[in-house]
């Protein structure tokens, strides 16, 4: 099943955009899936759903559990599972993490982060049958800050290098992090898998944004996160008027409680 999943992402490289949102829950991954191409399983959900500072400290059985859950209630969507920061050290590391997390969530591939180090690892998984999405540029699971990559010509050099070898590895898509326009919009040029960008360029294949970022739920701003709606706000005014209505013994009225006539 994943391979057609994936056949049909391979076939939009320059034609239909990819549409690609992050989920953790069950609610989430019902309403995105209807409207998603791919949906991850990110290591983010670190920061986003347990107030982590950064994904170092997430563990795989804690990603494993919301995996489950996602791929449980999308039904349309190719899934991807993030591998987790020092989850794929090596091959036989990663082999191990990569089959468990398979056959215990049913996802269809794994996301790992980093260019040329990595391409061996990413080689073996799928010797082995397991599909791998690629991600470069700003590697939040080894960053010591969030800036912006591709500036210098050097740092262009490389990450452009680093985005070939993945392609050539076998690696079905390619998530760049955090770019240049110019660079982003050369590596999707250069390569012949999808690109999907993350504050990287609209030149790409597709776009990625934390769902939580993308309808103002986190409490963030940066540069790349377009907001679509304001969640918290909407929260917010429930809860107020929740309470308004639980102090003023608004709340139950008839229609919400129980009695031999109805």
């Amino acid at each position: 099943m994943e391979k057609n999943k994936i056949k049909k992402i391979l076939k939009k490289k320059n034609k239909i955009p990819i549409v690609c949102l992050t989920s953790y829950t069950k609610n989430i991954s019902e309403i995105i899936d209807k409207y998603c191409d791919i949906i991850l399983v990110g290591d983010s959900m670190s920061m986003v759903l347990y107030g982590m500072e950064n994904t170092r400290n997430l563990k795989i059985n804690t990603m494993i559990l919301h995996a489950k859950t996602v791929k449980k209630y999308a039904k349309k969507s190719l899934v991807v599972f993030d591998m987790p920061y020092k989850s794929y050290e090596n091959k036989s590391l990663a082999y191990k993490n990569a089959r468990d997390v398979i056959n215990q969530t049913k996802c269809d591939a794994v996301k790992l982060e980093g260019g040329e180090k990595i391409v061996n690892i990413i080689k073996y998984l799928i010797s082995k049958k397991i599909p791998v999405m690629g991600h470069i540029g700003l590697l939040p699971q080894r960053a010591k800050k969030y800036k912006v990559q591709g500036k210098k010509q050097k740092e262009r050099n490389k990450i452009l290098k680093d985005a070939i070898a993945i392609s050539k590895s076998g690696a079905f898509a390619l998530v760049i992090e955090c770019v240049v326009e110019s660079l982003a919009k050369k590596i999707t040029e250069s390569i012949s898998i999808p690109t999907i960008g993350i504050g990287a360029s609209r030149y790409c294949d597709g776009q990625i944004l934390v769902t939580e970022d993308m309808i103002g739920l986190n409490n963030i701003s940066a540069k790349f996160i377009k907001k679509y709606s304001n969640v918290r706000k909407i929260i917010e005014k429930s809860v107020k008027m929740y309470c308004k209505d639980v102090k003023k013994h608004k709340f139950p009225s008839y229609r919400n409680i129980y009695n031999p006539s109805n």
